[in-house]
């Protein structure tokens, strides 16, 4: 059974995170200096510095490729100048006058190596995050713009660098405006308040973790950057901790009526002073609901104020708050948070890590 109290000890928490997830999570920073430096050498920006493609192709693979590319799509916005397309192959009009971005953990994804291959063979300008070695390696091998990993951490731990790796080259092409520096700088702060000596009251991916603890997640996006959020946030909370979620824009959630009533209710008919015992049986008191917002300005401001009116008792995550930066690195630096918050439920509960009776749910 999950016990939150390991949370607030941090000898326990060394003892159960027997793989060492938590330090990995931090080198979020880290990963997004090593594509910054991978990049450079490799000559991306005199290659793509203000390119203007024909066609930006997204080509999502299983993990974390959705997530960004949602995310890449929502950040450019709809004014962005060049046609956008999210795909799961490199389709075959690909030509010399697009580009490609893609990422991959899985050095032997033998559909990315195919597709790969066929964009590099058409001329297009393609950039990989990926291992060095396998099929996709070689698929790309001395034509494309492979950046592999140089800081080490396990499988499933690569959105930091893969995302950072997309903005680059927006950056670059001149179809997004981002301090990539400044992006490692606010995740490593982001990794430091969630450091596990820091207490739960102090530590925000602590806190999130105790408000998510035997709660069934709402996470409702209030713009298209936060919604693109929390699909990341609902992949980290199942492959971490086991969570299932419901995910999606606040607007697609009220049109889910039943839902979106439940969520009234959760939200408006228990006070702090309440006696919990009066809402045993009610599943709407599982339902934790959490208003996800990465824009600002008047739009967005007023969107947030109009949930919270209706879902009173909601949890609110604006990093715009905490985070005086642009609206990639506010996405990037919430992202942490909630893979850090998973992987706290996780090892509370058992589902990773392991010692004692805190070994892995499958022993």
């Amino acid at each position: 059974m999950a016990d939150d109290t390991l949370l607030d000890d941090p000898a326990r928490l060394s003892e159960v995170d027997t793989d060492g997830v938590l330090r990995a999570a931090a080198r979020a920073g880290a990963q997004v200096r090593s594509v910054i430096e991978t990049a450079a050498e490799l000559g991306v920006e005199r290659a793509l510095a203000d390119v203007r493609p024909r066609a930006l192709l997204l080509v999502t693979r299983p993990g974390h490729g959705g997530a960004i590319a949602d995310l890449l799509v929502a950040l450019l916005g709809p004014a962005c100048p060049v046609p956008v397309v999210v795909v799961d192959e490199v389709p075959g009009w690909v030509g010399p006058l697009d580009v490609v971005i893609t990422h991959t953990e899985d050095p032997g994804d033998r559909v990315l190596a195919e597709s790969i291959g066929r964009a590099t063979r058409y001329g297009a300008t393609v950039v990989v995050t990926a291992p060095p070695e396998g099929p996709v390696a070689a698929a790309g091998a001395g034509r494309a713009f492979l950046l592999p990993p140089r800081v080490p951490v396990p499988p499933g731990f690569a959105f930091p660098r893969a995302f950072a790796a997309g903005l680059l080259t927006l950056n670059t092409m001149g179809l997004l405006r981002v301090d990539v520096d400044k992006l490692a700088d606010e995740l490593d702060k982001e990794a430091e308040k969630d450091h596990p000596a820091h207490e739960s009251f102090v530590n925000p991916a602590k806190t999130l973790a105790l408000r998510l603890f035997e709660r069934v997640p709402l996470l409702w996006g209030l713009d298209p950057a936060a919604t693109a959020v929390a699909s990341h946030a609902r992949h980290v909370l199942a492959a971490h901790a086991g969570f299932v979620c419901d995910v999606g824009s606040y607007a697609d959630a009220q049109t889910r009526f039943a839902l979106h009533r439940a969520a009234v209710r959760s939200t408006s008919g228990q006070g702090i002073f309440d006696d919990p015992d009066d809402f045993a049986g009610d599943p709407t008191a599982m339902l934790r609901v959490q208003l996800l917002a990465i824009s600002s300005g008047p739009a967005a401001d007023a969107a947030r104020h109009m949930a919270a009116d209706t879902l009173p008792g909601a949890d609110v995550l604006v990093p715009a708050e905490e985070v005086g930066a642009d609206e990639p690195v506010r996405a990037a630096v919430l992202a942490l948070r909630f893979e850090l918050a998973a992987l706290y439920l996780g090892l509370a509960a058992g589902t990773i890590g392991g010692s004692g009776r805190y070994a892995s749910a499958g022993v």
